[in-house]
C-alpha cells in the first residue's frame, strides 16, 4: 500500500503502460484520476471501480494546456490535492524518415509528446510542493536515448522528455518534488498493437524485441512496476534520471544501418 491515500493522475490511462499503472496505484491505495483522449479512460476507471479501488476518468488531450490543467483541478476537486503525476500519454507518428515525414506530423507528435509532459510538469509540480512533495513520472523512451529505436519525430520528442525531466528536477530544487523519466523498450501496448498483432498472425512473435539480451517484448505491467516505483517512497533518492527498462536494448542499441539514399536490407 505504497500509494495509499494519493491522488494520482495517470495521463493515457486507456490502455497499454497508462492503463496497468492506473490499476496498480489504485490496488497499492492510490486515489486515481484516469485521464485519457478516448472513452477507454472510464473503462479503466471502472476495472478500478470493480476491484473495490478508488477512480475518476476524464476526457483530456495531453498536449492542450487548458485539458491539463482541467485535469489536475479535477484531482483537486476529487481528492483534495494532487501527489503524483504519471504524464505517460503519448504517439508514435508512424515510422517516416527525416525527408519523408510531413512537418505538420513533426509538429503534432512534439505537441503530445513533448509539450505534453512540459504541460504536466508546470501545472502538477506547484500542487505537489503544496503537499509537502511528491513524483512526477515522465514517459519517454529508449528511443530518446540514442538512434535505432523510433522515428525522426518520435525519438526527437522522447529525447526532449529526457532532458525535460533533468532541467525540471533542477529547477524545483528544495520543492520536495521529483521528476523522473521512465524509457520503455518496445512493450505491447495499443500504440504498438499492430506490430505485435502482425506477428502473431505471421507466426513470427518470437522475432519481437530479438536485439535485446532478454530477447523479447515487453508486457505493460512490466513498465508499469517500474513507474511505481519512480512515484514511490522507494525511489526517494532517484530524482532527474532516465531510467531504461529495456530488456538490455540500450546497452548497445544494434541496428541495421541505412545509408543515405539506398534502401537497408
Amino acid at each position: 500500500m505504497r500509494f495509499a491515500g494519493k491522488s494520482i493522475v495517470v495521463t493515457g490511462a486507456g490502455s497499454g503502460i497508462g492503463r496497468a499503472a492506473a490499476l496498480l496505484f489504485a490496488a497499492e491505495g492510490g486515489r486515481v484520476i484516469a485521464a485519457d483522449r478516448t472513452a477507454a479512460a472510464a473503462e479503466t476507471a471502472q476495472a478500478i471501480a470493480e476491484a473495490g479501488n478508488t477512480a475518476e476518468a476524464i476526457r483530456m488531450d495531453a498536449g492542450d494546456e487548458a485539458d491539463v490543467a482541467r485535469t489536475v483541478a479535477f484531482a483537486v476537486e476529487r481528492f483534495g490535492g494532487l501527489d503524483v503525476m504519471f504524464a505517460n500519454a503519448g504517439i508514435s507518428g508512424g515510422m517516416a524518415n527525416i525527408f519523408d515525414t510531413d512537418t505538420a506530423l513533426f509538429a503534432e507528435v512534439l505537441r503530445v509528446n513533448l509539450i505534453g509532459p512540459w504541460l504536466a510538469v508546470k501545472h502538477a509540480a506547484p500542487l505537489i510542493a503544496a503537499r509537502g512533495g511528491g513524483a512526477i513520472v515522465l514517459t519517454a523512451s529508449v528511443a530518446g536515448l540514442r538512434s535505432g529505436a523510433g522515428s525522426p519525430a518520435y525519438s526527437a520528442s522522447k529525447a526532449g522528455v529526457i532532458n525535460l525531466a533533468m532541467t525540471a528536477a533542477q529547477q524545483l530544487s528544495g520543492s520536495g518534488v521529483r521528476v523522473n523519466a521512465l524509457c520503455p523498450g518496445l512493450t505491447e501496448t495499443g500504440m504498438t498493437q499492430p506490430t505485435f498483432d502482425y506477428a502473431r498472425d505471421a507466426g513470427k512473435l518470437d522475432r519481437i524485441g530479438r536485439l535485446n539480451p532478454l530477447r523479447r517484448g515487453a508486457k505493460a505491467d512490466e513498465l508499469a512496476r517500474v513507474a511505481l516505483f519512480l512515484a514511490s517512497d522507494d525511489a526517494s533518492y532517484v530524482n532527474g534520471q532516465a531510467l531504461a527498462a529495456d530488456g538490455g536494448l540500450s546497452s548497445s542499441h544494434p541496428v541495421t544501418r541505412q545509408d543515405y539514399g539506398r534502401t537497408a536490407v
